[in-house]
């Protein structure tokens, strides 16, 4: 069984990889889905700073030409393939894939779609998976995050931080959020972070000793990187741990006998590289944070929706990283 579609397909697409202005809004019918596969109409795409690095040619990944960018999406399921039993037309789900998803309709692997979370919405569910499996990973597997102990998260307005914030919180952790603009901070006071300091003020880290009693942090949750790196892992306390999750803000130079005072350790977070060579605990923990979404115990923020047709200001936005909250593409 399929559901037949009343108008075509459209897709944002380029042949050679660059800034939003070089992709263009195509014709594109990803066709039948294979035995293995499911069709998604989509309905919301989530987009990322990764997800426009990428587009720019930036990422250390490149993808195959010709490009349709995109990492994250829910939508209603069109058509099955024949070996996949769980999933049926007409369910709404959240799906993943690296590319493709700029789009009104994809085939994705059975294995990267599950049910959406009745507690979200279409918006919600499309910025859920990849931020909240990668701050559960970051938290849970790397940092191995203890109840009690003091969490501070670099960029906790951004989409991995926020996600960090919930889940930490979750964890029974002390949240210290740091965050570029008021507006990102009171998001952070939302996901319900016990202490909010100015990422920009010239105080930082006089402001982060304190709010610890000057005993330091357990964790660092680093997705900014650049000059909030090298002051931050010197926030750390005795064992402590500062888990790399990217660097917009550029790579960090860090001086090697800083781990070696502190006996820190500066760990690298991969949940791409995580789901290939550790599928079984990867779809675990997806089990686990899409469960406490059902719950409605986990829930992305959206700042604002474009539809597909202003895809490359919606670009433009994620890239800039002022919003408070996820930005998201819609389709018809």
């Amino acid at each position: 069984m399929t559901i037949e579609r009343e108008t075509g397909c459209r897709a944002v697409m380029t042949d050679v990889l660059g800034p939003p202005e070089g992709y263009r809004l195509v014709g594109h019918d990803p066709g039948p889905p294979s035995p293995t596969q499911v069709r998604i109409a989509i309905r919301a795409t989530g987009i990322s700073f990764v997800d426009v690095l990428t587009a720019a040619g930036g990422y250390q990944v490149k993808p195959p030409l010709p490009y349709i960018p995109g990492s994250e999406c829910a939508g209603i399921v069109e058509a099955v393939g024949a070996e996949v039993q769980d999933l049926a037309v007409g369910d709404n789900v959240v799906g993943s894939g690296w590319g493709g998803l700029f789009a009104d309709a994809v085939n994705l692997p059975a294995r990267t779609v599950r049910a959406m979370p009745a507690a979200l919405s279409f918006e919600e569910a499309a910025v859920f998976p990849v931020s909240y499996q990668t701050a559960w990973h970051a938290l849970v597997d790397r940092g191995r995050l203890q109840a009690g102990e003091t969490l501070l998260i670099l960029g906790a307005g951004g989409a991995t931080g926020y996600a960090a914030v919930q889940i930490g919180k979750h964890l029974g952790a002390r949240v210290i959020a740091s965050a570029s603009s008021e507006a990102k901070r009171t998001l952070a006071a939302t996901g319900g972070a016990d202490v909010l300091i100015d990422a920009r003020g010239a105080d930082w880290r006089d402001r982060v000793k304190a709010a610890t009693g000057g005993k330091g942090v357990d964790i660092v949750f680093d997705p900014v990187g650049g000059e909030a790196t090298d002051p931050a892992f010197r926030s750390l306390a005795w064992n402590g741990r500062h888990l790399v999750i990217g660097f917009p803000a550029g790579i960090a130079a860090l001086r090697t006998n800083l781990p070696l005072l502190k006996g820190a350790s500066l760990i690298g977070v991969d949940v791409r590289q995580f789901g290939i060579f550790e599928p079984e605990k990867s779809e675990a923990n997806r089990d686990t944070v899409f469960a406490l979404a059902a719950k409605g115990q986990l829930r992305p923020a959206i700042a604002r929706s474009y539809k597909l047709e202003d895809f490359r200001a919606a670009m433009e936005d994620a890239a800039a990283g002022r919003s408070a909250g996820r930005i998201v593409l819609t389709m018809d």
